[in-house]
């Protein structure tokens, strides 16, 4: 009796102090009252065992993430047909309805932090604008469908070969203005043939937090861990994020998650991206990231849709098939 006393009162100490104590013997955290195999992290500090705990100094208040879609073309600047050959509206609605499920996952376990999602749309059909709406009915989500006009950009972008590559860069500017303008703290810059596991926005947060706060400075998230990273002899460091491993990167395509801060400070990059194709078309952010952290997932949290032959496209050791099908929105 005098010893569970003794523990008792040793527990309430180290909360006093805001420690956590670990029993290895009994797997569980008496401080967090939670066994070791949960999440022990809390909205003060990261835990991952065995290297502790991580003062939480950069906490996200928000999330803005801004999809962009055109379901009439394929696959731009390119011939191959994607994984699962089915037409595009089928990629773009279970890209979106992994967005959507990881959504509520973040809300769920991180509900106060403000989500809102924008969609831009470039000249769907009815048809397939219909399919897009059905969806977000489908789970009481309130999103907001922009229907964009390139004509708001015919003075600002170089006149380009092909309407497809105009409207490309024209919908990408079109999302950065919208981060810049409305953007509160954290902007996921998305496309719109990604599908996500369920989890990866919360990861995608909560790594965010830590490493921010280790690192003491904002960064940039790449969700997809691309072939293209593994095809050349290029050093990267490993971190430790909320539940797995990140790397550091160089390079990453136009789907990334980034701050208001970084959006403001580097402007004029976002902006000179989208005035003219560049080759290759991120090159203005991968001068950045010499500067500024990038880091994309070990293992991936979303799969680019493309072809199985892609650099650009396919993560390495995921279910594609899995992730396909429990994404069937109908």
């Amino acid at each position: 009796m005098k010893k569970n006393i003794l523990k008792k009162f040793f527990i309430k100490f180290a909360k006093a102090l805001d420690l956590e104590l670990i029993d290895q013997n009994e797997f569980k955290s008496p401080t967090l009252d939670k066994r070791l195999n949960e999440n022990l992290s809390n909205i003060k500090k990261s835990i991952v065992l065995p290297l502790g705990e991580v003062k939480l100094t950069r906490k996200i208040s928000s999330l803005l993430i801004i999809f962009r879609t055109n379901t009439n073309v394929e696959m731009w600047n390119q011939n191959r047909k994607r994984i699962f050959d089915k037409s595009k509206i089928e990629y773009v609605c279970r890209a979106l309805n992994s967005v959507i499920r990881s959504i509520q996952f973040l809300k769920r376990n991180k509900p106060d932090i403000k989500v809102d999602l924008k969609i831009i749309d470039d000249k769907s059909t009815e048809e397939n604008l219909s399919s897009i709406k059905n969806l977000l009915k489908k789970y009481e989500i309130n999103a907001e469908i922009i229907n964009h006009e390139l004509s708001i950009h015919e003075n600002v972008i170089k006149k380009q070969e092909k309407r497809e590559t105009f409207s490309n860069l024209s919908t990408l500017l079109r999302a950065f203005e919208i981060g810049k303008k409305e953007g509160e703290d954290l902007v996921y810059f998305l496309e719109d043939d990604y599908i996500h596991i369920e989890s990866a926005l919360e990861e995608m947060v909560s790594s965010y937090e830590r490493i921010a706060s280790q690192l003491k400075k904002d960064l940039f998230i790449c969700p997809a861990d691309y072939p293209f990273l593994y095809m050349d002899n290029e050093k990267t460091n490993l971190l430790i994020g909320s539940k797995r491993h990140w790397r550091t990167t160089s390079k990453s395509l136009m789907t990334f998650m980034v701050s208001k801060a970084f959006i403001d400070k580097y402007w004029d990059i976002f902006f000179k991206t989208c005035s003219d194709l560049n080759n290759p078309w991120e090159k203005y952010f991968n001068e950045i990231y010499e500067k500024e952290v990038c880091i994309s997932p070990v293992q991936s949290l979303t799969v680019h849709i493309t072809n199985i032959n892609s650099g650009y496209g396919l993560s390495p050791f995921l279910d594609y098939k899995k992730l396909w099908d429990e994404n069937d929105y109908k």
